[in-house]
């Protein structure tokens, strides 16, 4: 690997962490940098699953006390969760890279649409209530599913159906989409470890570029606008679709 590469999946890294910590969509820069790196699209699919895992651990944990108090919805949640984002991950393993590289145009512009929406889909806000509702188990096992088989945009679209299947306060609801990620990201990569698609020694150089960037948006939250950040996400993803589309 050329260090020009090698400084792109550093500088990608970063830059995800960064984002994710302050307005989300973090894995259209890893995943677009792991093509760029030649990795076949599952795999780089598969190892940005890989590079985005300690992001979500650690805004769990974050949110540690809050799960605590909704831990009967979390239970039956995850449940839900483990069994889509196990039908996802098993839905990408069964494709080819010809027919996965087909639909990544399609996900990425339909993740970029999501994430440019974003404000608009914020969940309603009130007091806490139970997410244990039928229109709420099917919704988050659709999300799974999504988010198991892609996962851009996978947060996004979580709140905005845990949101509209229960409402709640949005900590409680940003919590519970948390550990609901982890369980997700978690199944989907044990299931893509055992494929044998994870790019390491890619994830390697990037997991610890994130894990930076992550700390760092701490500091840019202070002092750059969210809707800045959004801008740079949105503009990525489109240059991405753009770039599938064109040479498809």
């Amino acid at each position: 690997m050329s260090i020009s590469m090698i400084a792109l999946l550093l500088v990608a890294g970063f830059l995800s962490g960064a984002i994710n910590a302050v307005a989300g969509g973090g894995t259209f820069l890893t995943f677009g940098a792991l093509t760029l790196a030649g990795l076949p699209p599952i795999s780089a699919n598969a190892t940005s699953s890989i590079v985005q895992f300690p992001g979500y651990i650690t805004s769990t944990l974050a949110y540690w006390q809050e799960i605590r108090r909704s831990w009967k919805s979390a239970v039956a949640l995850v449940v839900v969760s483990i069994m889509g984002g196990a039908m996802g991950a098993l839905t990408l393993l069964a494709l080819d890279n010809p027919s996965f590289r087909a639909l990544v145009p399609w996900l990425l512009a339909g993740a970029t649409t999501l994430f440019a929406l974003g404000p608009l889909l914020k969940p309603k806000v009130g007091s806490e209530q139970p997410v244990i509702t039928p229109k709420g188990i099917a919704g988050q096992f659709f999300t799974a599913l999504y988010g198991g088989f892609f996962g851009a945009g996978m947060g996004i679209m979580m709140l905005a159906v845990l949101g509209l299947a229960a409402g709640g306060s949005y900590h409680h609801l940003n919590a519970l989409k948390n550990l609901l990620a982890i369980v997700i990201a978690a199944i989907a990569i044990i299931i893509f470890v055992g494929g044998g698609i994870i790019a390491w020694t890619q994830a390697a150089i990037m997991l610890p570029a994130v894990a930076l960037g992550g700390y760092a948006g701490v500091w840019m939250a202070r002092r750059v606008p969210q809707t800045a950040m959004r801008l740079v996400v949105i503009a990525v993803g489109a240059a991405l679709t753009a770039y599938y589309f064109l040479t498809g």
